[in-house]
């Protein structure tokens, strides 16, 4: 049976509330049919429309495609187009059966332009067919945690139940944006593709040129997609995630999914601050101790947890201690007997575990014999009052 300690008030240890930003509780106007807006360090959630709706998700597949060309470690490798490559629908790079590149240029003209025929190359350089490298995209991201997503073309066309959500597709960005290689590919203004032929490519990502902090990331559009995007920006010390899926469909739609997305970014810097929940060490109490001289042992929490929060989510927050009734010695120090949670506007969001502070020796009468035994063969002292008060039981 476990002890459960509920501390509802604020921890003293988080920041206060900026004061300079006019945090609205409103969530953020988005016509997209799935959103999402999540934190990059931790991959919390901070926002959502649909987010676990599996929907097409156009050519921000290429995310994938990308960072999986990058972890090949076969970049400098020459890629032989052919002629399943050089019949890929527009948009493309008119690129021809026979032809040479290495992967680093393809890479880049499919990141900054979504080419789809440089996106089949990769994958079939890759994986033998566009059937296994799908398959191997597919088992990778469920390697990272995705609950609801399929790839069944490299570059995002449509194609049976090829599908993701948006918090798959966050998922799956924050993945990438660890990889410093994948990060100067999506900044990257320009760049030439030299091989069989010479062609110029530009960066189409407008939130790079429109946005204050933007990193990227990929734009995306089918028939059945409608008009996606995701992106990423940087203000300060938080960093954010945004996907739109399914903006709308026409001009409408295509410009729909840049406001959309400024939208959500906006919400998340003008309503989340990145605070300090719980400090690594914190005291977390006393547990009763059997079978020793020390009645308690202290504990303390394992790690610190940082996070973005809003004004309301702080107001809201939540801490549980579960311990223990009771320990029983010899105990070693770090060893770990709790948890603690933290419940954010009634939902449990975070578990943490709890150590002992100490180490505490065992001391009953087995233990008590043994070293009475010890000090009689060491001191050569026959009277069992001298070994009692050494003992310190007398």
């Amino acid at each position: 049976m476990k002890k459960i300690i509920s501390l509802l008030m604020l921890i003293i240890f988080i920041l206060p509330f900026n004061k300079n930003v006019i945090a609205s509780e409103e969530s953020p106007d988005v016509k997209a049919i799935g959103a999402v807006l999540m934190d990059y360090e931790t991959g919390r959630i901070l926002w959502g429309q649909n987010e676990d709706e599996p929907l097409a998700m156009a050519s921000t597949t290429k995310i994938m495609t990308a960072i999986m060309a990058i972890e090949s470690g076969k970049l400098d490798e020459t890629v032989v187009v052919s002629k399943k490559a050089q019949s890929a629908p527009e948009v493309k790079m008119h690129i021809k059966a026979g032809d040479e590149y290495t992967m680093n240029d393809l890479l880049y003209a499919m990141m900054l332009c979504s080419y789809n025929d440089t996106a089949v190359a990769i994958a079939e350089h890759l994986g033998g067919s566009v059937e296994e490298f799908c398959n191997m995209m597919t088992e990778k991201a469920k390697s990272l945690g995705c609950k609801d997503t399929v790839f069944k073309t490299p570059n995002g066309l449509d194609l049976d139940d090829h599908h993701s959500t948006a918090e798959d597709m966050a998922i799956i960005t924050a993945y990438a944006l660890k990889n410093d290689k994948f990060r100067e590919v999506i900044k990257t203004p320009s760049y030439t593709v030299k091989g069989s032929q010479t062609f110029e490519v530009a960066n189409k990502n407008r939130l790079l040129r429109e946005y204050d902090g933007a990193i990227g990331v990929k734009t995306g559009f089918t028939g059945k997609a409608g008009h996606c995007f995701v992106g990423s920006a940087k203000r300060g010390d938080l960093t954010l995630i945004s996907v739109v899926l399914g903006s709308g469909w026409g001009n409408t739609g295509k410009e729909q999914k840049w406001i959309d997305t400024k939208n959500i970014l906006n919400y998340g810097f003008e309503n989340f601050e990145k605070t300090e929940v719980i400090r690594e060490g914190d005291f977390t109490g006393n547990v009763p101790v059997t079978f020793s001289k020390t009645n308690f042992v202290e504990t303390e929490v394992c790690q610190s947890l940082v996070i973005p929060l809003s004004k309301e989510e702080k107001e809201n927050i939540k801490i549980q201690i579960n311990l223990p009734d009771s320990l029983e010695a010899p105990i070693k120090k770090d060893t770990i007997v709790g948890s603690c949670e933290v419940i954010i506007n009634g939902k449990k969001e975070y578990k943490l575990n709890i150590k002992v502070s100490q180490d505490i020796e065992r001391n009953d009468i087995k233990v008590s014999s043994k070293k009475a035994l010890d000090i009689w063969q060491k001191s050569g002292d026959t009277l069992l009052e001298n070994i009692l008060k050494k003992l310190e039981i007398l």
